[in-house]
């Protein structure tokens, strides 16, 4: 009874790692999120974004009064006078141990640095958008590249068993004398060639697989397969609508505007080097030449801790034309800025009405391509029964079978490409 136990034991031991390592299915949606998760494209793009984030802290930050601590010992060399060698200082020691306060006191009017901060930070918020949709452009065509292969295989394997049915009509025919040998060995050769290719099908399924594991898991996978979703899916939206939706949500087009934002604010920054600068300074410590709160001597009594303060005003007079130079760059920057954002838009809708073509003749083409499939499976049947009464003769059934094949394999292919494209337009429009 217990040897029984634990033969049972240990036939459930086997059994059950088989059962929870089944094969996983990943539809399209699950692609893209996988994909979004472990994209380093995205990845980068949101650390650009953080960067940007950091710098308009700066910005703002550098509008806003600093603190520092200003520590400072200074030894002269002594000669026989109060002062020392050096006339500038007051003491043969002095110290200085000074809290001070700065502030650009014009930085409060000139927002320009802040606002050119903002628009590099909306620029890199929008390419995390541009690296989202193009890594779901590149999502959708492995993943339907995998289906294609899919479906091809399942072609092949259908294809493999029509060549042995086709060899085993040859044999029993040869046997009877209705046929010469000559048939059964085309019929042979046929089904050598289904073979290599149901060969060739898994191998592109493999393929196929790693090129979308890349993207979709942290390590290296291929154990997977994907939902077949090829007959179902919405129906073309009007193009007028996507053109809206494409307009009013393209990434590509929001960074280019943001861009140019960013120029113009790069404008008045180079501006500000015509301008002069007033700098406030408050100073509160010691400065003197004992380190000590007070000095107390017989001959002086004197108070080391206070504070003092400063008004500086920088004006420009003459830098060899460096200020008028860099407005003249940004200006140009300013040029550049606005023939990107004229190319973006002009590309967004070369590229919608690509898609928005390819996605109607794709459509178009799907009912056509199911009746020559129709067709194609009614010629091979009618051709192995006209083989069969000895009115055809194996090259026609070869070449019906071949016919066949490749009809099922148009009429997949086309499946996928009105989900491709389709796919690329959601892409394009935002809803993908």
């Amino acid at each position: 009874m217990v040897s029984r136990l634990l033969r049972l034991i240990s036939v459930l031991a086997l059994t059950l790692p088989l059962t929870a390592q089944a094969p996983l299915v990943i539809t399209l949606q699950d692609a893209l999120t996988r994909a979004r998760q472990y994209g380093t494209q995205i990845q980068s793009a949101n650390l650009n974004t953080l960067l940007a984030r950091e710098d308009r802290v700066q910005a703002k930050a550098a509008t806003l009064p600093s603190l520092s601590a200003f520590n400072q010992f200074i030894y002269t060399e002594g000669n026989g006078t109060p002062s020392g060698v050096f006339v500038a200082n007051d003491g043969v020691h002095v110290y200085n141990e000074q809290a001070q306060v700065h502030e650009e006191v014009l930085s409060l009017v000139r927002r320009a640095e802040i606002r050119r901060a903002a628009a590099a930070e909306a620029v890199a918020k929008a390419k995390v958008e541009v690296a989202q949709r193009g890594l779901n452009a590149t999502v959708v065509q492995d993943y339907y590249a995998i289906l294609a292969a899919q479906r091809h295989f399942a072609n092949t394997q259908t294809s493999l068993r029509e060549a042995e049915q086709f060899l085993d009509i040859t044999q029993k025919q040869e046997k009877g004398g209705e046929v010469a040998h000559a048939d059964v060995v085309k019929a042979q050769i046929t089904l050598q060639q289904r073979q290599r290719d149901v060969q060739d099908a898994q191998l592109n399924i493999d393929k196929a697989r790693i090129a979308l594991g890349v993207l979709i898991f942290p390590d290296f996978r291929s154990d997977y397969s994907v939902a077949d979703d090829a007959q179902q899916g919405p129906l073309l939206p009007p193009l007028p609508e996507a053109q809206a939706k494409a307009t009013a949500t393209n990434p590509d087009v929001a960074a280019a505007r943001f861009s140019v934002q960013q120029a113009e604010y790069d404008h008045q920054v180079a501006r500000y080097g015509y301008l002069p600068s007033l700098g406030l300074d408050f100073f509160y410590g010691i400065n003197a030449n004992q380190f000590a709160v007070n000095t107390d001597r017989p001959d002086e009594h004197r108070q080391n801790l206070g504070y003092s303060g400063q008004i500086t005003l920088n004006i420009p007079v003459w830098n060899w034309g460096a200020t008028r130079s860099k407005i003249k760059q940004a200006e140009l920057k300013q040029q550049q800025a606005q023939l990107d954002l004229t190319l973006a838009q002009r590309t967004l809708q070369g590229n919608l009405a690509a898609a928005y073509s390819e996605a109607q003749v794709a459509q178009a083409q799907i009912d056509s391509l199911r009746t020559s499939l129709d067709l194609s499976t009614e010629s091979l049947r009618l051709t192995l029964l006209r083989y069969q009464a000895g009115e055809a003769t194996a090259l026609e059934v070869v070449d019906a079978q071949t016919t066949l094949t490749q009809a099922r394999n148009a009429y997949d292919d086309g499946l996928v490409r009105y989900k491709v494209a389709l796919a690329q337009l959601q892409v394009l429009t935002g809803s993908l």
